[in-house]
């Protein structure tokens, strides 16, 4: 009788794990993914505030429209392109630069079902439209950087795997979302069920562009170890800035905009 409870309990415990395995599985694009898309209305009273700010538009090889707000800079000045986090509509960065400064060229790219760009997102959407911007972006900049911010780490690690970069500016990264994943779901077989595993330590070793990583020394989403091992693993130059705060505040601390401003200038 008691084998019997005993064997009853591992079977609903069985149930409940493959539930719950189930639920991760089909859950994952609203986890990873949390989609902000813009109302024209917002984006026309995001541009009457930035008059220096320009909507610009492409449409992926699949016929995706994508949007883009563009940032021009000073003459003979960097082109960044920036890719932003997994809940991020990236004209919030147009207050940013203009509070903070830089005389960087800026492309804040939505990512697919974010801002003003159509379709939905997925790794293989956001790392090819990312190539789809920078091979069709008529850009006037000689010198080209890539900056990911969390998320956005992945998409620009793949586009610096992929074409030439004069640097890439990396805030809050990871090293494989599998990883990352496995740390917060340790009991569910994470390997076996992510689809969007944005493997940036195994492209890290033959990037040869110059890297600023800036990892936040109290990150709760990303811990710091996951920064430290894609630095470790990066083929190029490469410099590790130590922020203090969390994940969503280590922009805020001092040593943050002078460090990329210096990178991008120094390049």
């Amino acid at each position: 009788m008691e084998l019997g409870l005993l064997g009853g309990i591992a079977k609903l415990a069985g149930v409940v794990w493959l539930g719950a395995a189930l639920a991760a599985f089909f859950a994952q694009d609203k986890l990873i993914f949390q989609a902000r898309p813009t109302p024209d209305a917002v984006r026309e009273a995001v541009a009457a505030r930035h008059p220096e700010a320009y909507e610009t538009f492409i449409t992926a090889p699949d016929g995706t429209r994508l949007h883009a707000w563009h940032v021009k800079g000073a003459a003979n000045s960097p082109l960044v392109l920036y890719f932003g986090g997994n809940a991020e509509e990236v004209s919030w960065m147009l207050d940013e630069i203009r509070r903070r400064g830089t005389d960087s060229a800026w492309l804040f790219i939505d990512y697919r079902g974010y801002g003003g760009s159509g379709g939905a997102p997925s790794e293989d959407a956001l790392t090819s439209d990312a190539l789809a911007w920078y091979d069709g972006f008529p850009r006037e900049n000689a010198r080209v950087f890539a900056f990911g911010r969390s998320l956005g780490s992945g998409v620009a690690v793949h586009l610096a795997s992929q074409r030439r970069l004069d640097g890439v500016v990396l805030l809050t990264p990871f090293d494989s979302m599998v990883e990352v994943a496995k740390q917060h779901y340790p009991l569910l077989p994470v390997s076996l069920l992510l689809r969007h595993r944005f493997d940036s330590v195994s492209l890290a070793p033959k990037i040869t562009a110059p890297l600023l990583c800036l990892a936040a020394q109290d990150d709760e989403v990303i811990p710091i170890e996951h920064a430290r091992l894609l630095y470790g693993a990066w083929g190029g130059q490469k410099r590790f800035v130590e922020l203090g705060g969390g994940h969503n505040g280590a922009d805020g601390h001092p040593d943050y905009w002078p460090a990329v401003r210096q990178f991008l200038a120094n390049r």
